[in-house]
């Protein structure tokens, strides 16, 4: 008998369907084993050396594992083609050896880049060894990450109140999303202004734009005010125009690539609304396949965009067969790029069948739209290039004083675009000219006619800052810098949201107070370690390892000769706070150009700002030195340092339209919050502010929003009885008949609707049904005396064994499979006597005992006699 192990029930259930009855297909549902979230799992003194834990649920699957191995001929760890399946098989190997469950069986590792039974059956029949430079490159990356997190996160919360954590890559995702805030604060609007003119030449109207005034060149920003466009104006209005040139030009558009990871999250989050992680978890299932249809895409963790000749002969015969001839290219398109590390480098992502259709596919709905973008890019990758003219009309005067420009596009034909064409992150610039209205469609026009100006419109504008990162922006920045790889984008940008160092509005990021402070406690005391080009280089060291060129311990070494000192020479500092407070004051108080004091308190007029840490509060905030006297706070971007300051403490929004009263917002002993009396109430209305939602910068509506919660949903369709929506304590929630379901933003507080909320409801009221009594890991036996099953059963804090009502936690080191009852009774008496506690007597001569119940009732005074007896004892 042969065992295949993969990672998934839905891995192992396609599989089995391509093998034969000789092949029994298990999963080890992921991970298996994972260093302990605690100190010492990473031991540096011991040339570290690590301690592997495997938690309750895994033990249970790795016994059963371990039992198949034992009656197998031979083992075949069939994990995933990259970094994390090696180590996975690695680890279910060395547990496997451990636990002597192979002796003489062979053990091969097979690889697929795709679960069809071709792939399947032709990594069968190539088996390989398992590559240990990919495991100790995975084992290098583990101990780095443990390294950092376990050295730096507790500095963090001895020196910063409110901080979570720092990670190696973490905490240079989270820079960057602070850099880029910080750039946005900085920025000064620039003024400049547009001129425009419409013009005829013997034709219909046609738009055209400024490019020379007064002999020079203009470019997009250099009318700077009102009185050089007026001048501009006038010259337009008053100017005899000539065509002095027309100039037509063919372009070619070639389509984009198929998807990488990286570039497949980037535009799903474009054109699909995805996070990184809902993306990565649609194209894992839809890699492991569906119902009976098997794989439907290739390996979705690659930075490869390779395609197999099969792939590409697939494509270009549906892309015949829909789309016509004319959109097959003479020669088949090969894409090329240089992969950072050439082990992660598959084949592009695709459908695996690209015969089948989206429409022909039957799928959930996230599925279905994931799997669509990534036909559409595949067949667009294999599509005959868009074809344009691109025409320029220039204009001016015979002087030479004054020019006017028209550009114009036409599609003659639309190739590849047909198909699929790539979205874009942001709106150009202003400033840049990539925002051109390529499309506009131009009349015929002749050169050296004249040209008759109709109409001229001169519009003032300012410059916009950079925008802030979505999440497609984000994963591109990280991979232009080269920190982390594509297969760990998903994990890195769902740890800023859950650590509350970030917040999404619109679908773009901002940092949170605390973000901030931790980015600038780390720049500087730490700033090595959120340097881009040092991760970056790390990056390319840990590739370097599991390409063969590097010894993981001899970079482990340097790396914690350098971060061990670092760490214990800020743990000794004192002042932390008031050397941060010094080092970023700049930025927190710029000079305002007036003279003034820009830390005086804009509320007392008499204090002075500055940074504060509340390790009671674990937030960091800007206060007065007259504090309490002065309540004066705001977060400290240097945005809320604006004129009106003020509005950091206590401040009224305004007034409420309905009630006529006053909203106020206030500073609490427990954060911020807002409130309003309606009249004929005996006390106000509160609501505290929800995460995310800064003081500074609340608003009236924002206020009355908060204020009108809770509000009815409407009644449940099942009883009648209300739904409402509101915010608790833990966020923002639906409830109906004393059940509560929570709800992902504090956005849809205000807009669910009914069958969002019974949908809802009926998840958590399903969830708890699921919640019954556990399955035990393991059944012992009876207790010899009470009766009562000994069972080893799966904790939160590791196993532990039930009896009764004593739960005795399992020794450090103890397999719940290797347990017997014996050693389990033993660990229940100890138990039992710490607690002062004694198993129950058994059951059933409890059972026959009922008769003397009745009699002990009779013998009612000899109890009350008993008390003094007690008393004497």
């Amino acid at each position: 008998m042969n065992l295949v192990i993969v990672e998934s029930p839905a891995k192992a259930k396609t599989i089995n369907k391509y093998l034969g009855s000789d092949f029994e297909v298990l999963a080890s549902y992921g991970h298996v084993r994972d260093l302990p979230s605690k100190d010492g799992s990473v031991r540096p003194d011991e040339d570290f050396a690590m301690s592997w834990e495997v938690d309750a649920r895994g033990a249970k699957r790795l016994s059963e594992i371990a039992e198949a191995a034992k009656r197998a001929d031979r083992v075949i760890l069939a994990t995933d083609p990259d970094r994390e399946g090696e180590a996975i098989s690695w680890h279910v190997l060395e547990v496997l050896q451990k636990k002597k469950a192979l002796k003489d069986t062979e053990v091969e590792r097979v690889t697929f880049n795709a679960i069809t039974k071709s792939a399947v059956l032709e990594a069968m029949a190539n088996p390989r060894q398992l590559d240990m430079e990919l495991v100790e490159a995975y084992l290098a990356r583990r101990a780095l990450d443990y390294l950092v997190g376990f050295t730096l996160s507790p500095v963090l919360w001895r020196k910063l109140p409110g901080a979570r954590s720092a990670g190696r890559v973490q905490s240079v995702a989270l820079r960057i999303v602070v850099d880029r805030e910080m750039e946005i604060e900085r920025f000064q609007p620039q003024e400049y202004w547009s001129i425009e003119a419409d013009l005829t030449a013997d034709s219909p109207p046609f738009t055209t734009r400024l490019v020379k005034h007064a002999g020079k060149r203009v470019q997009r920003l250099d009318i700077k005010d009102e009185a050089t466009a007026s001048a501009a104006r006038a010259a337009i209005q008053s100017g005899q125009f000539t065509i002095t040139s027309i100039e037509k030009k063919p372009v070619r558009r070639n389509p984009s690539p198929p998807f990488t990871t990286s570039t497949l999250q980037q535009e799903a989050a474009r054109k699909l609304g995805f996070t990184a992680q809902r993306t990565m978890q649609a194209a894992q299932k839809l890699y492991e396949g569906v119902d009976d249809q098997g794989g439907l895409i290739t390996y979705m963790r690659t930075d490869g965009v390779y395609v197999t000749p099969e792939g590409i002969a697939q494509a270009r015969e549906v892309i015949g067969e829909r789309f016509g001839p004319a959109y097959v290219p003479s020669e088949p398109r090969y894409y090329k790029v240089k992969a950072k590390n050439a082990q992660e480098a598959h084949e592009a992502i695709r459908p695996t069948n690209i015969a089948r259709h989206p429409d022909s596919v039957r799928l959930d709905d996230d599925l279905r739209r994931l799997y669509e973008l990534i036909w559409k890019r595949m067949v667009a990758s294999q599509m005959e290039a868009a074809r344009m003219d691109r025409t320029t009309v220039d204009i001016e005067t015979p002087d030479g004083q004054t020019g006017l420009r028209a550009t114009g596009q036409v599609v003659t034909f639309d190739g590849f675009i047909a198909a699929y064409e790539e979205g874009r992150d942001d709106k150009p610039r202003a400033g840049s000219d990539d925002d051109e209205d390529d499309t506009t469609r131009l009349p015929a026009l002749k050169e050296g006619a004249k040209a008759k100006v109709e109409a001229v419109r001169t519009d003032q504008h300012f410059t916009e800052p950079p925008p802030r990162y979505s999440e497609a922006t984000l994963v591109k920045k990280l991979e232009e810098l080269g920190i982390g790889r594509p297969s760990t984008y998903a994990s890195i940008l769902t740890t800023l949201r859950d650590r509350q160092y970030v917040r999404m509005e619109k679908n773009r990021f901002y940092p949170e107070d605390n973000g901030r402070l931790v980015t600038a406690f780390l720049e500087q005391f730490f700033g090595q370690w959120v340097e881009y080009d040092f991760t970056a280089a790390l990056e390319n060291d840990l590739d370097e390892v599991s390409d063969g060129q590097m010894d993981w311990k001899t970079l482990l070494r340097t790396f914690w000769s350098q971060l061990k000192p670092a760490t214990a020479a800020v743990l000794d500092r004192q002042g932390v706070i008031d050397e941060l407070d010094a080092a970023i004051g700049p930025f927190l108080f710029p000079d305002k150009g007036d003279g003034t004091d820009p830390r005086l308190c804009p509320l007392c007029k008499s204090g002075r700002l500055h940074l504060k840490a509340s390790f009671k509060m674990k937030s960091s905030f800007i206060g007065c030195s007259n504090y309490p006297e002065c309540r004066y706070t705001r977060g400290f971007g240097a945005g809320a340092n604006a004129e009106g300051g003020a509005e950091g403490g206590d401040r009224e929004l305004g007034v409420d339209p309905d009630t006529g009263q006053p909203v106020a917002l206030k500073i609490g002993r427990f954060g911020p919050y807002v409130e309003t009396t309606p009249p004929d109430a005996d006390k106000p209305k509160r609501s505290s502010l929800p995460k995310g939602w800064s003081p500074a910068s609340l608003t009236l509506e924002q206020a009355l929003r908060l204020l009108s919660l809770p509000r009815e949903v409407g009644p449940h369709p099942e009883d009648g009885k209300p739904i409402s929506a509101g915010l608790g304590r833990y966020g923002p929630f639906v409830l109906h008949n004393g059940v509560y379901a929570n709800l992902p933003d504090i956005e849809e507080v205000f807009e669910v609707g009914l069958n969002r909320a019974v949908s809802l409801l009926a998840e958590k009221k399903a969830s708890r049904g699921a919640r019954g009594a556990a399955a035990p890991l393991k059944e012992l036996g009876n207790h010899p005396e009470s009766g009562d099953p000994v069972q080893v059963m799966a904790g939160r804090f590791g196993p532990y064994v039930k009896c009764g009502k004593i739960n005795a936690t399992l020794p450090k080191g103890t397999e719940p499979e290797n347990l017997t009852l014996e050693a389990a009774l033993e660990l229940v008496a100890a138990k039992a006597a710490a607690g002062g506690k004694k198993p129950a007597a058994k059951k059933a001569p409890a059972k026959k005992a009922a008769p003397k119940k009745a009699t002990a009732k009779k013998a009612a005074p000899k109890k009350a006699a008993a008390k003094p007896r007690a008393a004497k004892d």
